[in-house]
Parts: C-alpha cells; sequence; structure tokens
C-alpha cells in the first residue's frame, strides 16, 4: 500500500465493491479505487472472497485499519437482522467476524450511510460543523446519518419517517428513483423533498442538512427549492464518500 496512505477502505454495494487506500489527511484516496462486481450469489463467502482480493491487491500492511461501508444496520457483536441488498444468507451472522476471518485481520464494519456521513462531516460539505449534522443520500431509498460534534449515532433509519397528510413513508415518497419512475421534473420533486426535510427539521432541529447520493450531481436543480430554514448543502464526496467514511472510522476503532 502506497506511503501517503494511513487507512484502507471498502464499500460493499448490490451490484459492486470497490476498495482503495485513503490518504486520512487530505481525506482522499491515496490511489485509484478498484472495482470488482458484487457477485450474482453474493453470500458471506463470495463477497468476503472479494474483500480479501483487494487487500491483497494494494498489499495493505497488517497495520493499517481497515474499515467497510455495508448495506445494513450494524452492532457490534450482534448478528445481522435483515438484509435486503445481498443474498439472505447474511442474516444472522456477524458481520465484523466474517470480514475478520475471509481477510485474516481485524476488520471495521460500520453502516453505508453512516460511513459516507462521516465522510463529510470530517472532510466534505460538514468540515468543521458543529451541533447536530443529518447526512443523507438520495438514491433507490433514503438513507440517513446523525452526527453530533464529530460523533456518529449509528443506524438511524430516518428515510423510513411517516410523513404527514397521509403521504406515507419517506423515501417511497421523495427518494430519487421516485422521481425518475415518475418522470418528474426536478422543481416538482423538491417540493416533495421540502415535505421530509421540513420533518426532519421539526423533530431535530439541526444545524446543517448535507444531501448526497448520485443525484447531488445535479444539486442546483433542485436544492434551491428545498424551502426550509435549516441550512441545505450538497455533499462534496459523492460516491468516494462510503470509502474514506469506512476508512476513517476503522481509523479510530483500531488503535
Amino acid at each position: 500500500m502506497i506511503e501517503t496512505a494511513q487507512a484502507f477502505g471498502v464499500d460493499i454495494g448490490g451490484s459492486g465493491i470497490k476498495a482503495a487506500p485513503v490518504n486520512l489527511e487530505k481525506g482522499e484516496f491515496a490511489e485509484p479505487r478498484l472495482k470488482i462486481l458484487t457477485p450474482e450469489v453474493s453470500t458471506p463467502k463470495a463477497v468476503g472472497e472479494i474483500v480479501r482480493q483487494q487487500l491483497e491487491h494494494f498489499e495493505v500492511p497488517e497495520s493499517a485499519p481497515v474499515g467497510i461501508a455495508f448495506p445494513a444496520p450494524i452492532h457490534v457483536g450482534e448478528k445481522l437482522g435483515y438484509m435486503a441488498n445481498l443474498d439472505q444468507s447474511w442474516v444472522g451472522v456477524d458481520v465484523t467476524e466474517v470480514f475478520s476471518e475471509a481477510c485474516g485481520r481485524p476488520v471495521t464494519v460500520v453502516n453505508d450511510a453512516d460511513a459516507a456521513g462521516l465522510a463529510e462531516q470530517q472532510f466534505g460539505a460538514a468540515k468543521g460543523q458543529d451541533g447536530l449534522v443529518v447526512a443523507t443520500t438520495l438514491g433507490t431509498g433514503i438513507g440517513t446519518a446523525l452526527i453530533f460534534n464529530g460523533e456518529l449515532i449509528p443506524n438511524t433509519e430516518l428515510g423510513h419517517l411517516e410523513l404527514l397528510k397521509g403521504k406515507g413513508d419517506a423515501e417511497k415518497y421523495a427518494a430519487s428513483s421516485i422521481r425518475e419512475k415518475l418522470d418528474m421534473g426536478y422543481k416538482k420533486w423538491a417540493k416533495r423533498l421540502t415535505k421530509y426535510y421540513s420533518l426532519m427539521e421539526f423533530y431535530l432541529d439541526p444545524q446543517l442538512f448535507v444531501v448526497g447520493g448520485g443525484v447531488s450531481r445535479v444539486s442546483e436543480k433542485f436544492l434551491p427549492y428545498i424551502d426550509i430554514k435549516t441550512p441545505i448543502v450538497a455533499a462534496k464526496l459523492h460516491n468516494e464518500a462510503g470509502i474514506i467514511g469506512a476508512a476513517y472510522y476503522a481509523s479510530t476503532k483500531q488503535k
């Protein structure tokens, strides 16, 4: 692994598994990432094998913290309760244990939305922000991360808030995938997002909202039309956030 890297991050998704050494002084990749397609049958053994291959590819030393962003709530020492985007054989296993055994070393696993939020807090759009930051990812669903004074409050599922006036589950009403499915214009979509962010604003009174996900690259088309009082900004790290956040989180846990 290149000398400018202090940690290694992996971001596991339903379609691809991405990994890179991370420079934690700059909050960026120390080398270009390696992406390997997620196996069609994405069992713990199959996914663990790919992560091991990525560690070997980058020649990651035993001393380097390894962080893995994973698409499910993570509770250290507990078995996984449910799985949406990978094979159902993940249910009932200890995710950290699976990856530690596959990699032959200790690893730290964190929820993928939490990893992205941490990256934005430490290196991106929320850097230096005190108080409560709510980071959201708008994609197939709505992922959320809460960071208070730099400390992660893990495993929130605020994309499933019940909206007022019978609008139902927030992500089924306002996710980016819903906008695409309905071929909805960005300004009209922003009205739906206003309902969602207004509700979180009321319940949480945060200092800042950060909006991530692929759609954040065209944030000028909808962010100015979200009518709330709390400052709301686009994420800066985009698709790199999961890897960078996982590496950073591991660096705080593996000492």
